[in-house]
């Protein structure tokens, strides 16, 4: 576990760039369940920053959210929420076939996309 807030942000950034470089391959829902892992990093190094402790061993970012008593905009939240869903579905998959219906390319970059924009929010509170 990093011991200081500021290497949750760094893990998070390089998992984005993971995000990119699965899409570039077409692992499309594997590029989605490293945003939803880089998210979780960038709050949980929020969450460290404010409460001066690890965090709780928990994938759930509307968890993180509340604890963390600041509203992103709410584009930015509602973004969060719907990403907080994919963390199951793409962690344990029941179907290859399904999965990759549900993350097509363009769903997946799309993700990127709004993951890139709620890091940005993330790091103007560190």
């Amino acid at each position: 576990m990093a011991r200081d807030h500021r290497e949750w942000l760094k893990q998070a950034e390089y998992d984005l760039e993971t995000a990119k470089f699965m899409h570039s391959g077409d692992r499309f829902f594997y590029a989605v369940f490293m945003c939803h892992l880089a998210m979780e990093k960038a709050l949980k190094g929020l969450y460290q920053k404010k409460y001066q402790k690890i965090p709780e061993k928990t994938h759930n970012l509307v968890f993180f959210l509340e604890k963390l008593e600041t509203a992103p905009p709410e584009a930015t939240g509602k973004f969060i929420v719907r990403l907080n869903s994919a963390s199951v579905a793409t962690r344990y998959p029941e179907s290859l076939a399904v999965i990759s219906s549900n993350y097509t390319g363009a769903i997946a970059k799309s993700i990127i996309d709004e993951t890139q924009e709620a890091l940005e929010w993330a790091k103007r509170q560190y």
